[in-house]
This record gives C-alpha cells, sequence and structure tokens, in this order.
C-alpha cells in the first residue's frame, strides 16, 4: 500500500472511532430517496440493506410556493405536510402564517395544491408505490443531500437544486392500533392502545354524505385517500369513480378554505379534548395515517404488504361493523345510517399476543 494511502485509511479509522455514525433510530422503518435529476430512480432503503425501485423522475421544480394550502402551516419546517395518493406535500418553512410548499406527484393526475413548477414528478401511477404502500405518513422528516457528500434539513436552505437529493426518514412511532368514531355531536374518538383506550376528539358535527373530493378517483373503497395536518380524506368509492367524506378538526372547519364545512354533509368535525388544537396532532393528523398498499405494491414482507394498509369500517344503525357503503358523486345522505366508524392503523409486524 502507498504511504499517502495507508495515511488515508489510518485518519479515516481514527475519525470513525472517535466520531462513531449515529445509530439508527429505534423506530426507524426505511429511507426513501429521491435524487433530483431527470431519470434518476427513487427508491426506499431499509436498516438491513434491501433497496427498492420507486419510479423515475421525470420532472424538476424551479419554485416553492407560497402561500400553500392552509393547513401547510400546521406541519413542521422540513417535514410531509401531507401524504395523499395523488400527491406528497412538504413544508419548506412557514412564513407569515403561511407554509412554503414543495411536492411530489405521480404522473398523469394533478393536484392543485401543488401549485406551479414547485413540483418533482415521479413516473408511477396514482396511490401506488411512493403515493401508496411506500408512503411517508405526515411529519416525517425530509433531508437533503448535497453533491458534496453533506446533509441538511430541508428548511435549511429553502428550494433544493438539481443533483441534490431529497431523503424520508420514514419512522414508525407509537399510535392505537384502532381509531373508533361515535358519529353524532358529543360522540367520542376513541383510540385504542395497548395500554387501553383513550378520547382523542370529540364529535362536533357528524358525516351524512360524501362528495366529490378530487384524488379519490385513486383509491378503492374505504380507504384512506389522503392524510395531512389538517384532514383525514376517506374513499367511498371504487378506484375509478370520485366519491368520498372528510374528517376535520374544528380549528381547520373555521377556516376561509373549509368555508362550506358546516352548510355541507361530507364533513365530520371534530373538537379536541384539552386546550390544545388539533391540527398537526398525533395520532390523527400526524405520524399515523397514510394511503396504503394497493394493486401490484409489494413491500418488504407480508406484515408491511398487508398490514401497512389502513382500512376504514362502519356500523350501520348501530349493527356489527361491515364495509363502508358504496357510494360516488355528490349524495347528501348516503351515509345517515352509519351510527360508527372505525379506521385501522397501518403497522408492518405480526401483532403480538397477550
Amino acid at each position: 500500500m502507498k504511504p499517502a494511502r495507508f495515511v488515508l485509511l489510518s485518519l479515516a479509522i481514527i475519525f470513525t472511532l472517535i466520531f462513531p455514525p449515529s445509530p439508527a433510530p429505534a423506530n426507524a422503518l426505511f429511507e426513501i430517496k429521491i435524487p433530483l435529476e431527470i431519470g434518476g430512480e427513487a427508491r426506499a432503503e431499509l436498516p438491513d440493506g434491501r433497496v427498492f425501485a420507486l419510479g423515475k423522475v421525470t420532472g424538476l421544480p424551479t419554485a416553492t410556493r407560497w402561500p400553500g394550502y392552509t393547513a401547510s402551516k400546521w406541519a413542521a419546517p422540513g417535514t410531509v405536510a401531507a401524504s395523499a395518493v395523488n400527491a406528497v406535500h412538504l413544508t419548506v418553512s412557514v412564513e407569515k402564517e403561511a407554509g412554503r410548499t414543495l411536492s411530489v406527484l405521480p404522473g398523469h393526475t394533478v393536484a392543485p395544491a401543488a401549485g406551479d413548477r414547485a413540483y418533482v414528478t415521479l413516473d408511477v401511477p396514482a396511490g401506488t408505490s411512493f403515493f401508496g404502500g411506500w408512503a411517508p405518513p405526515v411529519g416525517t422528516k425530509v433531508m437533503v443531500d448535497r453533491p458534496d457528500g453533506s446533509r441538511s434539513a430541508l428548511n435549511e436552505r429553502g428550494l433544493p437544486s438539481p443533483g441534490d437529493v431529497l431523503v424520508f426518514l420514514v419512522e414508525e412511532d407509537a399510535r392505537p392500533y384502532i381509531i373508533d368514531v361515535e358519529n353524532r355531536p358529543g360522540g367520542r374518538v376513541i383510540g385504542w392502545y395497548d395500554s387501553g383506550p383513550r378520547v382523542l376528539a370529540r364529535v362536533i358535527r357528524p358525516v351524512r354524505g360524501v362528495g366529490r373530493f378530487g384524488g379519490t378517483e385513486f383509491q378503492g373503497t374505504g380507504r384512506i385517500r389522503a392524510n395531512h395536518s389538517g384532514v383525514i380524506d376517506i374513499s367511498t368509492a371504487p378506484r375509478g369513480v370520485v366519491g368520498g367524506f372528510q374528517f376535520l378538526p374544528f380549528l381547520h372547519s373555521k377556516s376561509k378554505e373549509m368555508g362550506g364545512a358546516w352548510q355541507a354533509t361530507q364533513w365530520l368535525i371534530v373538537g379536541s379534548e384539552t386546550t390544545r388544537p388539533l391540527p398537526g396532532t398525533a395520532p390523527l393528523f400526524l405520524g399515523n395515517l397514510l394511503p396504503g398498499s394497493q394493486l401490484r405494491d409489494s413491500l418488504w414482507d407480508m406484515w408491511s404488504t398487508y398490514g401497512r394498509k389502513p382500512l376504514v369500517l362502519c356500523r350501520i344503525d348501530g349493527g356489527p361493523f361491515v364495509k363502508l357503503p358504496e357510494a360516488g358523486g355528490k349524495q347528501d345522505l348516503a351515509l345517515a345510517g352509519v351510527t360508527h366508524l372505525r379506521i385501522y392503523s397501518p403497522f408492518t409486524k405480526e401483532p403480538q399476543g397477550r
């Protein structure tokens, strides 16, 4: 070995001993890397070294969007603000009480909240891959890897440059395995944890109908279309048909963007059990729900493929839990008989018996 190379190798070993690499967090699930170069391959990397391709980059952003959609201000800067079948939105910063956003979109779809020129595009169908089974939940930290080998938080330097890599640090935090909703004024929203039930919120206005929410055509009946820091959007129609309803926290229901929620039947409005407002809080509007796997999505094992796939059931007139009624378009009383809703949180491991 040449002396110069021996010296460099020795210095590298010494540096590693003094400054060992930080271990992955105990709840780390995988990382998603999206290179900002046309033709670059997006991929998911598991802690054990396995890599899964998530599509090719077909378009790059030349701007960020400000002001972003209302709820983007309730996401922490440098994190995923929305996870949906037709878009993943990131909050870069919050300025003058409005979010500045950057988005990732699938091919052949429209997401008005993305803004002009403020998005990366991937050549995968909506509702699959990065927008399906591999979707990062709201609150996922987003980093930027630079060509010089440095890494920084997305919010530190604004719009990433061509040649940079967006890195999503996907984790699986503690969450309820089931969320039950009593669909009546004053009804409880209950999270069922290993330690027991916990009241998460109260129903202020129950849902009674379904509406034409964009993006539901890319999801199946009884599945999560989108989750962001101010909404849970649930599809009530099969893939290819528009139809669904939304959960809204009280604070967001009073925003200009949601002005019609109190007059229509398509929104279920919930209020906080504490003095802390609900937007941007777990497990309803942070760190839990996501579109989930569908169609050809296959994750790293059986439990991840079928478990990372939130489902929504209901009880009609107090009966047993059944699938949601299939209803598309705008139908003001399509869910009039629904007395309870149940959302199954995504999971990636075999449930542990007691």
